[in-house]
């Protein structure tokens, strides 16, 4: 889970009979070699879906940047699709070999490496931060340090730098799985998950919540198709509907009746949907407005709505130290729990205790704990990736990137990404490492560090802007995959896949997300020439937090308006001590404290789709009073299924947009 993404609930039931050994109800199932997990049909089911995700994934960064965790619907769907399959075959007495849970943990691992792409690719972030779109909206003085988005340049870019990443943890697999044992918590529910699935009651409980998730998906796709007959015209259609009156409208509150974030709001917790509301009232509700009234005096009369040096510039940049105080935090609190974490498996190695699992006393664990753990560990051991192999390709990689990478981007100097490249591993490791105990990847945080840092030394002289935004990329790519590939080797773990076949599913699903995803991207741009833009559909609200990130770093804070910079300084500290006060009462009472992240959210975008997820967040609440058991089960596949819906209807809407076929109403609301 990235900091940019919001942390979903734990919303994973595991089957009853599952809770004592889970590997005994396998026992007499024959685990496949690694070579036949990666079957021809697991791939085909895995870019059919992965198609579906980067759309998903890449319509929420246009929008919020708020991405929940896809995981369970990737595992859910990935096991509806090839259980068809599989059915269709036998009947027809085609069928060869059967559905494994090896070969599901495969198609998820692939399809999540590939969606994962489209945000670590950075399409609607650094990548569109360095165009002359985002150029636009800041100081004039750098419109010629840009870089403008192609598909050429930008699939290019993403075959140098994704996959390094995948080749600076390999040698680190069994310290992380079985030595130090980290929990891996996404890994661990999606394996507890696709387990469930392979015993016989998990089936008929999997082929319902597939039901479940098919009648939303149907109800949130023809809902997106009639929405999109309103939208004739600027600010038009449900979307804009005025829902608390026009006032309220203009300052961002009403209900735009999005399913995507109606399902969004389902999957994250109740107290980040609160976050994000209360981020929206703070910011539109009460400080904007009072800046507002200061114009002519903290900022100048004649200035546009989108100057920096006027209210935007209050907008984004108090977000922004919002934004940064709390991956600071995180960013802290994380690395001393990994460094206290290995000190003391250090001490007790030293002190003679043995970390294996395999040779724990059998009185820490329950005999069938014991049972699953040496199962586990004889397959994860069986098929090595021999360390000789993952630094030779993590070497190779970083000479084709040093050379490479300045062709593409001028600004990036080959001892930029060098000096990259040999701090990523200890990085990608701390990352990975501290994903493992708290679930919370920082892969954004060392992005922006690299801004700051490869911005700072280009200078703005030498197109600073451009060459941070792209140290972002590398950095954010590294640490990102290294952190997905320890999770999906914890599922394999889990499910006895072999590393061997998750490492080559996440190679084979990077690849496919190196060119789904900037292609997705390309459709969403050229459908949408307004794209990026503070008053689009799709405002990429990254793009322009992470060039004004680069921004500072080149130029400091003197061009900021007045007051500003103490704004900053307040919510900076502000996001620090909030985090504090969490961590320093205990979960008892920190989950009525907010969380900073979520709260400078809105600050730039409004408060509309918070509204929306706090209405799926309602929803569930009065599904979970009536019946917390059908609630906790079937909620993720609603949840699903109205995101998936609502996200397939973009493509159709963009190619109707891109042969010219505008809807023929216009439903505005305009006062008497």
């Amino acid at each position: 889970m990235d900091s940019d993404e919001i942390k979903p609930k734990s919303s994973l039931e595991i089957d009853a009979s599952m809770t004592t050994s889970i590997e005994k109800n396998f026992e007499a199932t024959e685990v496949p070699p690694w070579q036949q997990q990666l079957t021809l049909r697991a791939f085909v089911v895995s870019f059919l879906l992965s198609i579906l995700f980067t759309f998903i994934v890449m319509k929420l960064n246009l929008t919020t940047g708020i991405i929940p965790s896809l995981n369970i619907s990737a595992g859910l769907l990935g096991f509806f699709f090839v259980k068809c399959w599989t059915k269709l075959l036998e009947k027809s007495g085609f069928l060869k070999q059967p559905f494994t849970r090896q070969e599901n943990t495969v198609i998820q691992t692939c399809i999540v490496a590939s969606s994962g792409i489209a945000f670590s690719g950075g399409a609607a972030s650094y990548v569109l931060g360095m165009s002359e779109r985002i150029a636009n909206l800041g100081e004039k003085a750098y419109l010629l340090d840009t870089k403008n988005p192609s598909l050429g340049w930008m699939i290019g870019f993403l075959f140098v730098v994704s996959f390094i990443g995948l080749f600076s943890v390999v040698p680190l697999r069994k310290i992380m799985i079985i030595d130090f044992k980290l929990t891996y918590p996404s890994g661990t529910a999606t394996a507890h998950l696709i387990n469930s699935f392979h015993t016989p009651e998990g089936a008929i409980i999997a082929k319902k919540k597939v039901k479940v998730l098919g009648k939303f998906f149907s109800f949130s796709f023809l809902w997106g198709f009639f929405q999109w007959f309103f939208t004739g015209g600027d600010d038009c259609g449900f979307a804009s509907f005025p829902t608390f009156g026009l006032k309220a409208y203009k300052q961002k509150f009403y209900f735009d009746f999005s399913a995507t974030y109606v399902g969004v709001g389902m999957i994250c917790s109740h107290l980040t949907n609160i976050s994000l509301l209360l981020g929206a009232i703070l910011s539109w509700g009460v400080m904007w407005p009072l800046i507002g009234t200061r114009k002519g005096r903290w900022y100048d009369a004649s200035l546009s709505d989108n100057s920096l040096h006027g209210l935007q510039g209050y907008k984004i940049f108090i977000a922004i130290a919002i934004i940064l105080g709390d991956g600071l935090y995180n960013f802290a609190k994380v690395s001393l729990r990994s460094m206290v974490g290995l000190y003391l498996e250090y001490k007790k190695k030293n002190s003679g205790a043995i970390l294996p699992c395999t040779d724990r006393d059998s009185t820490e664990v329950s005999p069938d704990q014991l049972f699953d753990d040496q199962r586990r560990t004889q397959y994860f051991l069986k098929d090595s990736i021999p360390n000789w192999a993952a630094v030779a390709g993590y070497v190779a990689i970083a000479v084709i990137a040093i050379a490479v990478l300045p062709h593409i981007i001028h600004q990036l100097k080959w001892y930029h990404v060098l000096i990259l490249y040999i701090v990523a591993p200890p990085l990608a490791f701390c990352n990975a490492y501290g994903c493992g105990l708290t679930d919370w990847s920082l892969a954004s945080t060392y992005g922006k560090l690299a801004i700051f840092i490869i911005g700072g030394w280009a200078g703005a002289s030498h197109g600073g802007i451009v060459a941070g935004l792209a140290a972002c990329g590398v950095m954010m790519n590294i640490v990102s995959t290294a952190s997905d590939l320890t999770q999906d080797f914890k599922t394999g773990y889990m499910t006895l896949a072999s590393p061997r076949s998750m490492f080559v599913s996440q190679i084979i699903g990077t690849a496919m997300g190196c060119v789904l995803s900037p292609c997705v991207f390309w459709i969403f741009y050229k459908a949408f020439p307004n794209l990026g833009l503070p008053e689009s559909r799709y405002p990429a609200p990254y793009a322009s937090l992470y060039r004004n990130i680069a921004l500072l770093g080149v130029e400091g804070l003197s061009s900021l308006p007045k007051n500003c910079v103490t704004l900053c300084i307040i919510f900076f500290f502000g996001a620090i001590v909030i985090n504090g006060l969490k961590d320093f009462l205990g979960k008892k009472y920190a989950r009525f404290i907010p969380i900073p992240m979520a709260m400078a959210i809105p600050f730039y975008i409004g408060g509309y789709f918070a509204i929306d997820m706090c209405v799926g967040s309602l929803i569930l609440f009065l599904w979970q009073y009536k019946n917390k058991a059908e609630a906790d089960a079937f909620s993720p596949a609603v949840a699903s299924g109205l995101i998936c819906g609502d996200g397939i209807w973009t493509l159709p809407s963009s190619i109707l947009a891109l042969a010219g076929i505008n809807p023929p109403i216009c439903m505005k609301f305009v006062p008497r």
